[in-house]
């Protein structure tokens, strides 16, 4: 039996095309500026952040994979790079030999707070400073919709 394939109209590929170039650029564009003022990726100051709203400012490394939307092993070498800066270090985890917590260091802990002021006003003057209240309600509703939809929770 064979699978019709459902193609987009003009307007969904319209939609499909913007989407993917504005996230693309906006991701690119509050890279580089974290790159350039804090002199890590986004994929390390976002592992930062999970590990500080942590309790402890600590997480199981596969925890920490999940929260910051990353395979293992693209996590396991980040941290390892996060280690060589100090700012994060690993313990063997007390309730499973095989095991890794990812634990933020205090110096990781400063290197976050002096970068966080500089992403945040990037965030806001490439995303929010752009779109109307109403616009940045439709993104939040329709972003949820999606986590939800992809996640299944």
């Amino acid at each position: 039996m064979a699978v019709m394939t459902r193609w987009l109209d003009p307007d969904e590929q319209r939609t499909w095309r913007a989407y993917l170039t504005a996230s693309r650029v906006l991701m690119d564009t509050l890279d580089r500026e974290l790159q350039r003022d804090a002199g890590m990726p986004h994929a390390y100051y976002e592992i930062l952040v999970q590990l500080s709203e942590a309790p402890g400012r600590q997480l199981r490394m596969s925890q920490l994979a999940q929260a910051a939307g990353s395979s293992r092993s693209r996590l396991s070498h980040a941290v390892a790079r996060l280690e060589a800066a100090g700012w994060v270090r690993r313990e063997d985890c007390p309730t499973d030999r095989r095991g890794q917590i990812a634990l933020l260091t205090d110096e990781g802990f400063a290197t976050l707070a002096a970068a966080a002021p500089g992403h945040v006003e990037g965030v806001r003057r490439h995303l929010f400073d752009a779109l109307s209240p109403a616009q940045i309600d439709q993104l939040r509703r329709i972003s949820e919709t999606l986590a939800e939809h992809l996640t299944g929770s």
